[in-house]
């Protein structure tokens, strides 16, 4: 069951059901802009392009074009590993995906910090890592 969450202009689609969440190509560009993260390896561009990673998790189907996604490994410390749209439709994070990747954002100085500094406080509240 998707419903769609909304904050500054970003809609994500959010599961209840599993707590993963569905960025689209679009969202995915204006949430790393918001967060002054443009040159981050979580573009779609760096995740399509990087190898597939080899995954006990199941492959899920694009909830857009319905094709199998690739499993991309994201992050360090630990790694993350989530679903990305071969066509570039977007990316899958399941539950508590989002919230390991954004402990891991370095504190860049930002040009906004009030910007970048409520969406990662929403992100984060939105995808609490479980305790």
């Amino acid at each position: 069951l998707m419903i769609v969450v909304e904050h500054e202009k970003i809609e994500l689609d959010y599961c209840l059901n599993c707590s993963g969440v569905w960025f689209d190509a679009e969202e995915l560009a204006l949430l790393l802009e918001t967060m002054q993260l443009k040159e981050a390896s979580l573009s779609l561009d760096n995740i399509l392009t990087s190898p597939e990673t080899i995954s006990s998790e199941k492959k899920r189907n694009c909830p857009i074009c319905g094709k199998k996604m690739k499993k991309a490994t994201v992050g360090h410390e630990p790694e993350v590993i989530i679903d990305a749209c071969s066509r570039g439709d977007g990316l899958w994070f399941d539950r508590g995906e989002v919230g390991q990747l954004i402990t891991q954002l370095p504190d860049k100085p930002s040009e906004k910090p009030d910007s970048q500094g409520r969406i990662v406080n929403f992100l984060g509240e939105v995808f609490r890592v479980p305790d």
